[in-house]
Protein backbone atom coordinates (compact mmCIF):
# COMPACT_ATOMS: atom_id res chain seq x y z
CA UNK A 1 0.00 0.00 0.00
CA UNK A 2 1.29 3.29 -1.08
CA UNK A 3 2.30 5.70 1.78
CA UNK A 4 -0.37 8.32 3.71
CA UNK A 5 0.47 12.09 2.10
CA UNK A 6 2.96 14.11 3.22
CA UNK A 7 4.77 11.18 4.43
CA UNK A 8 8.17 9.83 2.75
CA UNK A 9 10.69 6.90 3.08
CA UNK A 10 13.69 8.59 3.91
CA UNK A 11 17.02 7.48 5.23
CA UNK A 12 17.25 6.96 8.75
CA UNK A 13 19.13 10.05 10.18
CA UNK A 14 19.76 8.08 13.41
CA UNK A 15 19.99 4.14 12.25
CA UNK A 16 23.35 5.21 10.81
CA UNK A 17 25.18 5.88 14.13
CA UNK A 18 24.64 2.25 15.19
CA UNK A 19 26.88 1.19 12.26
CA UNK A 20 30.19 1.30 13.44
CA UNK A 21 29.35 0.13 16.79
CA UNK A 22 27.48 -2.95 15.56
CA UNK A 23 30.56 -3.69 12.96
CA UNK A 24 33.25 -3.86 15.74
CA UNK A 25 30.66 -5.86 18.14
CA UNK A 26 29.67 -8.31 15.43
CA UNK A 27 27.24 -9.66 17.99
CA UNK A 28 25.29 -8.26 20.96
CA UNK A 29 23.07 -10.26 22.71
CA UNK A 30 20.89 -10.22 25.75
CA UNK A 31 20.00 -12.71 28.44
CA UNK A 32 19.11 -12.81 32.13
CA UNK A 33 22.60 -12.90 34.19
CA UNK A 34 20.76 -14.35 36.83
CA UNK A 35 18.77 -17.73 35.01
CA UNK A 36 16.38 -20.08 36.44
CA UNK A 37 17.61 -22.42 39.59
CA UNK A 38 16.56 -25.34 37.57
CA UNK A 39 18.96 -24.49 34.30
CA UNK A 40 20.79 -27.39 33.84
CA UNK A 41 24.64 -26.92 33.24
CA UNK A 42 24.50 -27.37 30.20
CA UNK A 43 21.53 -25.24 30.04
CA UNK A 44 23.67 -22.67 31.47
CA UNK A 45 26.70 -23.17 28.86
CA UNK A 46 24.75 -22.11 26.18
CA UNK A 47 23.50 -18.84 27.68
CA UNK A 48 26.54 -18.00 28.48
CA UNK A 49 27.62 -17.33 24.75
CA UNK A 50 24.48 -14.89 24.50
CA UNK A 51 25.84 -12.64 27.69
CA UNK A 52 26.92 -9.21 26.63
CA UNK A 53 26.45 -5.96 26.87
CA UNK A 54 26.35 -2.59 24.73
CA UNK A 55 29.90 -1.74 26.65
CA UNK A 56 31.60 -2.27 30.46
CA UNK A 57 29.30 0.52 32.27
CA UNK A 58 25.91 -1.07 30.67
CA UNK A 59 23.46 -2.82 32.51
CA UNK A 60 21.22 -6.14 32.27
CA UNK A 61 18.14 -4.81 32.24
CA UNK A 62 16.90 -8.49 32.29
CA UNK A 63 17.66 -9.47 35.99
CA UNK A 64 16.01 -7.22 38.26
CA UNK A 65 12.90 -7.33 40.84
CA UNK A 66 9.18 -5.91 40.79
CA UNK A 67 9.29 -2.77 43.23
CA UNK A 68 5.91 -1.75 44.28
CA UNK A 69 5.01 1.70 45.13
CA UNK A 70 3.72 3.27 48.60
CA UNK A 71 0.02 3.22 48.65
CA UNK A 72 0.28 7.04 49.55
CA UNK A 73 2.02 7.49 45.98
CA UNK A 74 -0.91 8.46 43.21
CA UNK A 75 -1.40 6.20 40.51
CA UNK A 76 -0.52 7.23 36.38
CA UNK A 77 -0.96 5.66 33.30
CA UNK A 78 1.26 6.54 30.61
CA UNK A 79 -1.84 6.00 28.39
CA UNK A 80 -5.55 5.10 28.41
CA UNK A 81 -7.90 3.25 26.36
CA UNK A 82 -9.70 6.37 25.95
CA UNK A 83 -6.99 7.96 24.89
CA UNK A 84 -5.77 4.78 22.62
CA UNK A 85 -8.31 2.93 20.35
CA UNK A 86 -5.43 0.82 18.95
CA UNK A 87 -5.52 -1.26 22.52
CA UNK A 88 -7.89 -4.12 21.94
CA UNK A 89 -11.18 -4.52 23.65
CA UNK A 90 -9.80 -7.91 25.28
CA UNK A 91 -6.62 -6.11 26.43
CA UNK A 92 -8.85 -3.59 28.18
CA UNK A 93 -8.28 -4.13 32.41
CA UNK A 94 -10.09 -1.15 33.82
CA UNK A 95 -12.49 -3.82 34.78
CA UNK A 96 -10.42 -5.73 36.62
CA UNK A 97 -10.31 -5.89 40.52
CA UNK A 98 -6.38 -5.28 40.76
CA UNK A 99 -6.74 -2.61 37.50
CA UNK A 100 -4.97 0.45 39.85
CA UNK A 101 -2.85 -2.22 40.94
CA UNK A 102 -0.84 -3.56 38.15
CA UNK A 103 0.25 0.33 37.58
CA UNK A 104 1.95 0.01 40.61
CA UNK A 105 4.71 -2.23 39.76
CA UNK A 106 7.72 -1.18 38.42
CA UNK A 107 10.62 -3.37 36.79
CA UNK A 108 13.74 -2.46 38.90
CA UNK A 109 17.10 -4.17 37.03
CA UNK A 110 19.62 -5.43 40.05
CA UNK A 111 22.73 -3.22 39.14
CA UNK A 112 21.34 0.06 37.47
CA UNK A 113 18.25 1.88 36.86
CA UNK A 114 16.00 1.69 34.15
CA UNK A 115 15.42 5.06 32.68
CA UNK A 116 11.83 6.42 32.07
CA UNK A 117 10.69 6.19 28.46
CA UNK A 118 10.42 9.81 27.42
CA UNK A 119 8.07 9.62 24.19
CA UNK A 120 8.43 12.96 22.91
CA UNK A 121 12.51 12.45 23.38
CA UNK A 122 12.33 9.04 21.72
CA UNK A 123 10.31 10.24 18.37
CA UNK A 124 12.93 13.10 18.50
CA UNK A 125 15.80 11.09 18.55
CA UNK A 126 14.94 8.58 16.03
CA UNK A 127 13.58 10.88 13.30
CA UNK A 128 13.03 9.81 9.84
CA UNK A 129 13.11 5.73 11.35
CA UNK A 130 11.01 2.82 10.29
CA UNK A 131 10.74 0.47 13.24
CA UNK A 132 8.57 -3.23 12.85
CA UNK A 133 7.25 -5.95 15.01
CA UNK A 134 7.09 -9.08 13.34
CA UNK A 135 5.08 -11.83 14.86
CA UNK A 136 1.84 -13.11 16.49
CA UNK A 137 -0.58 -11.28 18.74
CA UNK A 138 2.42 -11.04 21.19
CA UNK A 139 4.02 -8.79 19.66
CA UNK A 140 1.02 -7.11 18.61
CA UNK A 141 0.49 -6.48 22.34
CA UNK A 142 3.86 -4.70 22.45
CA UNK A 143 3.62 -2.60 19.07
CA UNK A 144 0.22 -1.56 20.81
CA UNK A 145 2.10 -0.04 23.88
CA UNK A 146 4.59 1.36 22.04
CA UNK A 147 2.16 2.89 19.81
CA UNK A 148 -0.01 4.60 22.71
CA UNK A 149 2.87 5.81 24.33
CA UNK A 150 4.24 7.47 21.54
CA UNK A 151 0.45 9.09 20.37
CA UNK A 152 0.25 10.96 23.34
CA UNK A 153 3.08 13.20 22.86
CA UNK A 154 2.09 13.36 19.02
CA UNK A 155 -0.30 16.12 16.59
CA UNK A 156 -0.71 14.13 13.46
CA UNK A 157 -0.27 10.31 13.39
CA UNK A 158 -1.11 8.48 10.44
CA UNK A 159 -2.63 5.21 9.83
CA UNK A 160 -1.90 3.25 6.70
CA UNK A 161 -0.02 -0.24 6.25
CA UNK A 162 3.52 -0.74 5.11
CA UNK A 163 5.38 -3.20 3.14
CA UNK A 164 2.49 -5.46 4.30
CA UNK A 165 2.26 -4.77 7.52
CA UNK A 166 -1.40 -5.45 9.15
CA UNK A 167 -1.48 -1.73 10.78
CA UNK A 168 0.84 0.86 11.16
CA UNK A 169 1.46 4.56 12.02
CA UNK A 170 3.83 7.30 11.22
CA UNK A 171 4.12 10.26 13.76
CA UNK A 172 4.11 13.11 10.73
CA UNK A 173 6.36 15.29 12.43
CA UNK A 174 9.04 13.35 12.82
CA UNK A 175 8.65 11.20 10.41
CA UNK A 176 8.76 7.93 12.76
CA UNK A 177 6.76 4.55 11.26
CA UNK A 178 5.47 1.88 13.82
CA UNK A 179 4.04 -1.14 12.23
CA UNK A 180 3.28 -4.82 12.91
CA UNK A 181 3.67 -7.41 10.50
CA UNK A 182 1.25 -10.49 11.89
CA UNK A 183 2.37 -13.95 11.62
CA UNK A 184 2.29 -16.85 13.78
CA UNK A 185 4.67 -18.85 12.72
CA UNK A 186 7.17 -16.59 10.79
CA UNK A 187 6.93 -19.42 7.75
CA UNK A 188 4.26 -19.70 5.22
CA UNK A 189 1.69 -21.96 5.90
CA UNK A 190 -1.46 -23.55 4.41
CA UNK A 191 -4.31 -26.11 5.25
CA UNK A 192 -2.84 -29.46 3.42
CA UNK A 193 -5.35 -32.05 2.22
CA UNK A 194 -3.94 -35.47 0.46
CA UNK A 195 -3.91 -35.78 -3.67
CA UNK A 196 -6.12 -38.32 -5.32
CA UNK A 197 -3.36 -39.31 -7.21
CA UNK A 198 -1.41 -40.11 -3.92
CA UNK A 199 2.35 -39.10 -3.15
CA UNK A 200 4.55 -39.85 -0.48
CA UNK A 201 2.58 -37.99 2.43
CA UNK A 202 -0.46 -40.00 1.00
CA UNK A 203 1.83 -43.36 1.23
CA UNK A 204 2.54 -42.85 4.74
CA UNK A 205 -1.28 -42.04 5.30
CA UNK A 206 -1.87 -38.65 6.06
CA UNK A 207 -5.41 -36.92 4.96
CA UNK A 208 -4.97 -33.57 6.00
CA UNK A 209 -3.25 -31.29 7.92
CA UNK A 210 -1.05 -27.82 7.60
CA UNK A 211 1.86 -27.64 5.04
CA UNK A 212 4.52 -25.70 6.82
CA UNK A 213 7.29 -23.94 4.44
CA UNK A 214 10.32 -23.51 6.41
CA UNK A 215 12.27 -21.91 3.74
CA UNK A 216 9.20 -18.98 2.88
CA UNK A 217 8.41 -16.07 5.06
CA UNK A 218 4.69 -15.68 4.92
CA UNK A 219 4.00 -13.12 2.55
CA UNK A 220 2.78 -10.43 5.52
CA UNK A 221 6.55 -9.74 6.27
CA UNK A 222 8.60 -10.69 3.35
CA UNK A 223 9.32 -7.01 2.62
CA UNK A 224 9.64 -5.82 6.08
CA UNK A 225 13.70 -6.48 6.44
CA UNK A 226 14.22 -4.25 3.24
CA UNK A 227 11.65 -0.98 4.59
CA UNK A 228 12.62 -1.17 8.56
CA UNK A 229 15.47 0.38 10.47
CA UNK A 230 14.88 -1.25 13.82
CA UNK A 231 12.98 -4.53 13.63
CA UNK A 232 11.64 -7.10 16.45
CA UNK A 233 10.81 -10.28 15.90
CA UNK A 234 8.92 -13.47 18.03
CA UNK A 235 7.46 -16.75 16.94
CA UNK A 236 6.72 -19.41 19.54
CA UNK A 237 3.23 -19.59 21.01
CA UNK A 238 1.82 -20.84 17.70
CA UNK A 239 4.20 -24.21 17.34
CA UNK A 240 3.14 -25.62 20.58
CA UNK A 241 -0.58 -25.47 19.84
CA UNK A 242 -2.54 -28.42 19.33
CA UNK A 243 -5.61 -27.19 19.61
CA UNK A 244 -4.69 -25.98 16.26
CA UNK A 245 -2.29 -28.01 15.16
CA UNK A 246 -3.44 -31.54 16.40
CA UNK A 247 -0.94 -34.17 15.80
CA UNK A 248 -3.70 -36.31 14.78
CA UNK A 249 -6.11 -34.63 13.43
CA UNK A 250 -4.26 -31.71 11.53
CA UNK A 251 -0.87 -32.03 12.00
CA UNK A 252 1.79 -29.68 11.13
CA UNK A 253 3.94 -31.22 7.44
CA UNK A 254 6.95 -29.42 7.25
CA UNK A 255 7.77 -28.47 3.85
CA UNK A 256 11.61 -27.62 2.34
CA UNK A 257 12.04 -26.55 -1.05
CA UNK A 258 8.64 -27.39 -1.91
CA UNK A 259 9.15 -31.26 -1.35
CA UNK A 260 7.61 -32.80 2.16
CA UNK A 261 10.85 -33.31 4.68
CA UNK A 262 10.78 -37.18 4.87
CA UNK A 263 10.56 -39.03 7.38
CA UNK A 264 8.00 -36.33 8.50
CA UNK A 265 9.52 -34.15 11.50
CA UNK A 266 8.38 -32.59 14.59
CA UNK A 267 6.91 -29.67 15.22
CA UNK A 268 10.05 -28.72 17.88
CA UNK A 269 12.46 -29.49 14.67
CA UNK A 270 10.42 -27.99 12.32
CA UNK A 271 10.95 -24.50 14.31
CA UNK A 272 14.68 -25.15 14.76
CA UNK A 273 14.54 -25.29 10.99
CA UNK A 274 11.90 -21.79 10.09
CA UNK A 275 14.36 -19.99 12.46
CA UNK A 276 17.65 -20.88 10.77
CA UNK A 277 15.75 -20.16 7.60
CA UNK A 278 14.48 -16.76 8.65
CA UNK A 279 17.51 -15.51 10.13
CA UNK A 280 19.28 -16.40 7.54
CA UNK A 281 16.31 -14.40 5.30
CA UNK A 282 16.59 -11.40 7.40
CA UNK A 283 20.01 -11.09 7.58
CA UNK A 284 20.24 -11.20 4.15
CA UNK A 285 18.37 -8.37 3.41
CA UNK A 286 18.20 -5.93 6.30
CA UNK A 287 21.30 -3.23 5.90
CA UNK A 288 24.46 -3.74 7.77
CA UNK A 289 23.47 -0.90 10.21
CA UNK A 290 19.86 -2.42 10.68
CA UNK A 291 19.13 -3.23 14.08
CA UNK A 292 17.63 -6.14 14.40
CA UNK A 293 15.68 -8.47 17.70
CA UNK A 294 14.40 -11.67 18.70
CA UNK A 295 12.11 -11.28 21.75
CA UNK A 296 12.24 -13.99 24.07
CA UNK A 297 9.24 -16.18 24.38
CA UNK A 298 6.70 -14.42 26.95
CA UNK A 299 5.29 -16.26 29.58
CA UNK A 300 1.61 -18.18 30.08
CA UNK A 301 -0.21 -18.28 33.48
CA UNK A 302 -2.77 -20.58 33.06
CA UNK A 303 -3.13 -22.66 36.46
CA UNK A 304 -5.52 -26.10 37.05
CA UNK A 305 -5.10 -26.71 33.47
CA UNK A 306 -4.55 -25.37 30.16
CA UNK A 307 -6.58 -22.42 28.25
CA UNK A 308 -9.41 -25.08 26.95
CA UNK A 309 -8.60 -27.17 30.19
CA UNK A 310 -10.77 -24.73 32.82
CA UNK A 311 -6.95 -22.96 33.20
CA UNK A 312 -7.03 -19.45 35.05
CA UNK A 313 -4.87 -16.62 36.40
CA UNK A 314 -6.70 -14.65 38.81
CA UNK A 315 -4.26 -13.88 40.85
CA UNK A 316 -4.02 -10.16 42.59
CA UNK A 317 -0.36 -9.94 43.17
CA UNK A 318 2.94 -10.89 41.59
CA UNK A 319 4.80 -14.18 41.82
CA UNK A 320 7.39 -15.12 44.55
CA UNK A 321 10.77 -16.98 43.00
CA UNK A 322 9.67 -20.10 44.54
CA UNK A 323 5.82 -19.86 42.82
CA UNK A 324 8.26 -18.97 39.52
CA UNK A 325 9.78 -22.25 39.70
CA UNK A 326 6.62 -24.56 40.16
CA UNK A 327 4.69 -22.79 37.21
CA UNK A 328 7.54 -22.72 34.92
CA UNK A 329 10.43 -25.06 35.69
CA UNK A 330 11.85 -27.64 32.85
CA UNK A 331 11.71 -30.21 35.39
CA UNK A 332 8.03 -30.03 36.54
CA UNK A 333 7.16 -30.13 32.28
CA UNK A 334 4.24 -28.18 33.56
CA UNK A 335 1.60 -26.79 31.14
CA UNK A 336 3.23 -23.15 31.08
CA UNK A 337 6.97 -24.83 30.08
CA UNK A 338 6.54 -23.69 26.77
CA UNK A 339 8.31 -20.61 27.13
CA UNK A 340 11.52 -21.87 28.50
CA UNK A 341 11.54 -24.97 26.08
CA UNK A 342 10.74 -22.08 23.25
CA UNK A 343 13.99 -20.20 24.33
CA UNK A 344 16.44 -22.66 24.15
CA UNK A 345 15.88 -23.13 20.57
CA UNK A 346 15.77 -19.70 20.36
CA UNK A 347 19.15 -18.70 22.18
CA UNK A 348 20.27 -21.94 20.16
CA UNK A 349 19.14 -20.71 16.28
CA UNK A 350 20.79 -17.09 17.09
CA UNK A 351 24.32 -18.22 17.62
CA UNK A 352 26.61 -16.39 15.30
CA UNK A 353 24.11 -14.17 13.97
CA UNK A 354 23.84 -10.44 13.77
CA UNK A 355 20.24 -10.33 15.97
CA UNK A 356 20.48 -9.46 19.44
CA UNK A 357 17.84 -11.10 21.97
CA UNK A 358 15.36 -8.99 23.54
CA UNK A 359 15.03 -10.70 26.87
CA UNK A 360 11.70 -10.44 28.66
CA UNK A 361 10.95 -13.87 29.79
CA UNK A 362 12.27 -14.14 33.23
CA UNK A 363 10.85 -10.70 34.09
CA UNK A 364 7.28 -11.49 32.88
CA UNK A 365 7.59 -14.93 34.39
CA UNK A 366 6.55 -13.05 37.46
CA UNK A 367 3.51 -10.88 36.78
CA UNK A 368 0.82 -13.49 37.02
CA UNK A 369 -1.58 -10.79 37.77
CA UNK A 370 -0.98 -8.98 34.85
CA UNK A 371 -3.24 -10.93 32.07
CA UNK A 372 -6.83 -9.91 31.06
CA UNK A 373 -8.10 -13.84 32.92
CA UNK A 374 -11.71 -13.24 32.39
CA UNK A 375 -12.19 -9.53 31.61
CA UNK A 376 -11.05 -10.77 27.89
CA UNK A 377 -14.79 -11.34 26.84
CA UNK A 378 -13.76 -14.63 25.65
CA UNK A 379 -15.16 -18.21 26.86
CA UNK A 380 -12.42 -19.02 28.16
CA UNK A 381 -9.98 -17.23 30.31
CA UNK A 382 -7.00 -14.91 28.72
CA UNK A 383 -3.99 -16.01 30.51
CA UNK A 384 -1.36 -15.51 27.41
CA UNK A 385 -1.78 -11.94 26.62
CA UNK A 386 -1.02 -8.61 28.97
CA UNK A 387 -3.34 -5.96 30.09
CA UNK A 388 -3.01 -2.44 28.41
CA UNK A 389 -1.32 -0.38 29.66
CA UNK A 390 0.35 -2.84 31.80
CA UNK A 391 3.54 -5.03 31.61
CA UNK A 392 4.77 -4.62 27.79
CA UNK A 393 5.46 -1.35 28.52
CA UNK A 394 8.06 -2.05 30.53
CA UNK A 395 9.03 -4.34 27.49
CA UNK A 396 9.31 -1.17 25.76
CA UNK A 397 11.25 0.56 28.47
CA UNK A 398 13.77 -1.69 28.08
CA UNK A 399 13.95 -2.04 24.39
CA UNK A 400 14.39 2.15 24.55
CA UNK A 401 16.76 1.68 27.00
CA UNK A 402 18.72 -0.53 24.63
CA UNK A 403 18.43 1.64 21.97
CA UNK A 404 19.18 4.85 23.93
CA UNK A 405 22.35 2.81 25.23
CA UNK A 406 23.33 2.17 21.09
CA UNK A 407 22.73 5.73 20.65
CA UNK A 408 25.65 7.18 23.40
CA UNK A 409 27.79 4.67 22.68
CA UNK A 410 28.06 6.11 19.22
CA UNK A 411 28.27 10.01 20.35
CA UNK A 412 31.41 8.97 22.93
Amino acid sequence: MASPDNVKRHPPSIVPYFAGFLLLSSIILFSSLSKPPSSSPAEEHLLAGHRASFSSSSCNYSAGAWIRSPESDPVTARYSYGSCREIFKGWNCVSKPNARDLLRYRWQPHDCRLPSFDPLRFLRRFRNTNIGFVGDSLNRNMFVSLVCTLRQVAKEVKKWRPAGADRGFTFVEYNVTVAYHRTNLLARYGSWSASASGGDLESLGYKQGYRVDVDVPEHTWMEAPMFHDIIIFNTGHWWWAPSKFDPIKSPMLIFEKGMPVLPPVTSEQGLDMTLKHMISYVEKRMRTNAVKFFRTQSPRHFERGDWNQGGSCRREQPLSTEQVEELFSLDKNGTNVEARLVNKHLFKALEGSSFQILDITHMSEFRADAHPSTTGGKKHEDCMHWCLPGLTDSWNDILVALLESMWTNQLS
